[in-house]
Order: C-alpha cells, then structure tokens, then sequence
C-alpha cells in the first residue's frame, strides 16, 4: 500500500519534532528505531542509498564526540587532562562532555534519518503538487535538489559496476577518473534533458496576465507587510512590558503578505489530471502524528524539564524516562505496522475469480 504525501509530511514533521526538542536518549532511540521501523517497511526500493546516508550520519555523529569533549571542559568524572596552556582545548576530558556529545550526535543521526525516510517514501512529484501556487517555482528548484544526490549516487554506482565489468580497478585516487567523466556527462545531459521537458511543458509562461497598476499595488503591500512585520518584532522584543502594539502590527503584517502570496498564487494556472487517494491508514497515520507534535509541544510548554537531558554537575548522568512519553513515540512506528498488516491480510486473502497465484505472485 501506499501513504498519502500529506499524511507522510505530517509524520516527519512528527519524527523530527522530538530528535530536535530533547536529547535524552531514551526517546532518541525509540524514535530511531521507530524511522528505521518505517524505511525497512517502504514502498518504493528506489529510495535514498540507505548505506550512504547511514555512513555519513555515523560519521557525524563521531564527530561530535571528541569536538564536545575536547571544548567543553565541565564536570566532575575527570578522564584525563591536556595541558592547560593548549587554546581551546586545554583542559580536563571528562565522561559528561563524552556523554552529551554522543547524546547530541544521537539526535543529529535520528534527525538525518528521518529525512533519509521520508526521501525515500515520498514522490517529489507529488509532494510539487501540494506546493504553495505562489512558491511553485522554488517548489520545483527545490524537488531537483532534493532528488540531485540520489540520482547522482545511483548513477556513481552503475558507471562503477560498468567500468568493474570491462576490467577497470578503483585502488587508487588516479584510478578515479573513469568514474568521474561519465558522472559529469550523465549530469550534463540529464540537465539538458530536464530543461528541454520543461521548455516543451511551458514552464515558467504559465502566468495569468495582469496590469501594471495591479503589479504595483501587490508589490507596495509586500514591502508594506515585511515592514510592518518586522517592526513589529522588534518592538514586541525590545518592549516586554508594552508588547502588544508590537504583536497587532506583527500580526497586521503577516496578514498582508499571506493577502499578497494567495493573489499571487491564484495567478498559477495548473493542470490536474488525477488526484491521490487518502485511505482509512492515512488517517490513522496522520491522526498518530498529530497525537505526536500535541503531546511534545503541550509537554514544552507546560512541563519542560520533562524533556531536559543534561549530564553535567548538579543534574544527573542517567537519564529519566516517561513511559507515556515513550509511548507516544511509538506511535511513529504505526506506517510500518498498518502497511505489514494490510500485506499479511492481502496475502492471506484468496484471489479472485481469474487469478492465479504462482509462487507468492498473482497473474
């Protein structure tokens, strides 16, 4: 089966939410194993290389390691000490920078692989389609950058397996050069590929005609609304005590530009020829997202230390645990269990009139 991408953007928005809210490390590993739950069970197998964002994610996450350990000198379990008179780095080592480095690379490597998920789950055509009519052009930019490095490791790896198969070697950097020219000449041509399709579609003349008199009156309210929102900002900022001049004109302004960006997204003319299908699981999806991003944000309001891990001196080096909390997080791991039920009962089923199974396969 197959999630919705709205009801898919909702669960990632519900994943990251916590990776970037806590860092104890309790709720980072059901999160973790929760996204890991979802990418074994997706749908498309033409998703973002797993191993590659796995490594860098690893590699970052290394990384944070000794950099928080070597410049973050507090704590009490002292490892060992570099001379004081190093810059920067002079100082005790101690096991609480260790931890909340690793706690931090933790969130980190859950956050790279909740977006790796949702890369891999979602058609960027289809996530286009839901795209702002006023954004459409930074939507579009957007979905080739995002679809750029998968492509081109795909691409890395069938010209590497192709130059395998003629007898070439990769063991050095010199050996590399085989593999990096047709690398930039697929590019090259999937570019000029990409901009002929365009070209021939009518892209960027889809524009609904209006007069200059209508033109000038949208951009004065454009700047007039960044003006009156930033001011109003600021003056919410700076005077606490007499914020809600500040607050009405912040609001005024946001006011004006979402006036401004809907007239400027009716003007897109687009062409719908079929809509996705939403489904009973992409309402339980959506809803358990939903329970997600209520629960975390009534939690950081209201009750924030429940989401506080910090090791260092007077807190404590073990992290605490809310098993509602935890089992709330669980409930990221609902895509993969809805989507493994409806293939157990899918197989389960017998088929049709017509329909012959051969080896697990319907013909």
């Amino acid at each position: 089966m197959k999630y919705h991408v709205l009801s898919w953007s909702l669960w990632a928005l519900a994943a990251v939410l916590p990776a970037l809210m806590t860092r104890n490390p309790l709720y980072l590993v059901i999160v973790l194993l929760a996204v890991s739950l979802s990418y074994v069970q997706r749908e498309r197998r033409d998703g973002a290389p797993w191993r590659v964002f796995l490594r860098a994610g690893l590699f970052f996450w290394a990384l944070t390691i000794p950099f928080n350990a070597l410049f973050v000198h507090a704590g009490d379990r002292v490892i060992f000490s570099l001379p004081q008179q190093w810059p920067l780095i002079g100082g005790p080592i101690t096991v609480e920078a260790v931890v909340y480095g690793l706690v931090s690379g933790l969130a980190l490597f859950t956050v790279l692989l909740v977006f790796t998920t949702y890369n891999a789950q979602v058609s960027h055509h289809e996530l286009l389609r839901y795209t702002p009519g006023f954004l459409y052009q930074a939507g579009l930019v957007t979905s080739i950058s995002i679809t750029f490095v998968p492509q081109m490791l795909s691409s890395a790896q069938e010209i590497r397996e192709a130059q395998a198969v003629r007898g070439h070697r990769f063991r050095k950097l010199r050996d590399m050069l085989p593999l990096f020219v047709p690398l930039l000449t697929t590019g090259l041509e999937r570019a000029v590929q990409l901009a002929e399709s365009m070209e021939s579609r009518g892209f960027g003349g889809n524009l609904a005609p209006i007069s200059w008199r209508q033109e000038l009156v949208r951009r004065l309210a454009t700047v007039l609304g960044l003006i009156s929102l930033s001011a109003g900002l600021f003056l919410s900022a700076y005077f606490r005590e007499e914020s809600g001049f500040g607050w009405a004109l912040a609001v005024t302004g946001a006011v004006m530009l979402l006036l401004v960006f809907g007239a400027q997204g009716s003007r897109v003319q687009r062409s719908r020829y079929g809509r996705p299908r939403w489904d009973g699981a992409d309402t339980l999806v959506a809803i358990a997202s939903g329970v997600v991003i209520a629960v975390f944000a009534g939690i950081k309001g209201l009750a924030p230390m429940e989401l506080v891990y910090y090791p260092y001196p007077p807190f404590s080096l073990t992290p605490g645990f809310n098993p509602l909390l935890g089992g709330v997080l669980l409930l990221l791991a609902l895509p993969a269990i809805v989507r493994e039920a409806v293939s157990v009962r899918t197989s389960a089923s017998p088929p049709g009139p017509g329909v012959t199974r051969v080896a697990g396969a319907e013909r």
